[in-house]
């Protein structure tokens, strides 16, 4: 379930409105089962299963309905996309599609969909428990904090890029240049006088967060990005760690021979036919840098 696992880690959150409940949600449906995360932005509810355990409770759920696994999750894949599309129209009860509710039972969360599959009635519930704290620091505390140093390096990168603007409108206004239209003529940027504007008029509109649509619709984009930094990241530390362990435990003497390849676990599920999802790419090997030869004179660079 690791490729689940981090299929999820990659989606960005979507904003639900189902009836009188506005959610934060992400999901992952694979052939190997589904994982979704549900937050109410006071609590973050989760459900993960494989395929064995979707079709037994289809079956549950659903009498007169007999399907493979990979026809429930294909179904299900279905009627999740346009609500987790934010061009989609959110109506939980448009005619002919699927319906949504969503229950607080003790501290669990239960999404009911009802839909149609093969011309039959098709009852599905998502039975999410509270989330641990490894899985909400994984989801959302630590690409926030990431979302945050992204945004602020790209606050310094426009503050560069005015003050090199500034330079620029001076060098040739020296050189005798006038603006032909005054209507364009600004003041030069200061960046602790723009701090300080923005904090008094700006600040309380940038953190009204409400029901959480504005996260989820303006920075999706930057939330998968950095999310998949963290998911190379990781696998880099991953590769670099094995390297060094396969290098430490390798005989001296036997360099023309290759270290055996790791063995690929064998699916679970061989009935499916589902195309296979692609892994991530992890980086390769780096290569050790090559000395250079000492030269009798060095020469003093910027990092220098």
């Amino acid at each position: 379930m690791e490729e689940l696992e981090q299929d999820l880690l990659m989606q960005p959150w979507a904003w639900l409105q189902l009836a009188e409940n506005s959610l934060l949600a992400k999901v992952s449906i694979t052939k190997q089962g589904y994982a979704l995360l549900i937050s109410d932005l006071q609590q973050v509810w989760h459900e993960q299963l494989d395929a064995l355990v979707v079709s037994q409770r289809a079956k549950e759920l659903n009498k007169r309905l007999t399907a493979p696994p990979a026809a429930f999750l294909r179904h299900l894949d279905e009627v999740l996309r346009p609500l987790f599309n934010d061009s989609a129209p959110q109506d939980t009860a448009l005619p002919g599609k699927a319906t949504f509710s969503c229950d607080h039972v003790a501290e669990a969360l239960i999404l009911r969909v009802r839909s149609e599959l093969s011309g039959l009635p098709f009852n599905w519930r998502f039975h999410c428990i509270p989330a641990s704290s490894s899985l909400v620091s994984q989801h959302l505390i630590r690409p926030l904090m990431g979302v945050s140093l992204a945004l602020q390096c790209h606050v310094r990168e426009l503050a560069t890029m005015l003050r090199m603007k500034d330079l620029e409108i001076q060098a040739y206004q020296e050189s005798g240049a006038v603006l032909s239209r005054s209507r364009l003529k600004t003041e030069p940027f200061e960046e602790n006088s723009f701090l300080e504007q923005f904090m008094v008029e700006k600040l309380p509109e940038a953190c009204a967060v409400g029901d959480g649509k504005p996260f989820a619709v303006n920075l999706q984009s930057l939330y998968v990005a950095v999310t998949k930094q963290q998911i190379q990241a990781a696998q880099e530390r991953r590769g670099s760690g094995e390297t060094q362990t396969s290098s430490n435990n390798s005989p001296q003497g036997t360099d023309s021979q290759l270290p055996n390849q790791p063995e690929q676990p064998v699916s679970s599920t061989p009935t499916l036919t589902e195309p296979e999802y692609e892994p991530l790419a992890t980086s390769g090997p780096r290569h050790r840098p090559q000395l250079a030869k000492p030269k009798r004179k060095k020469p003093k660079g910027l990092f220098s």
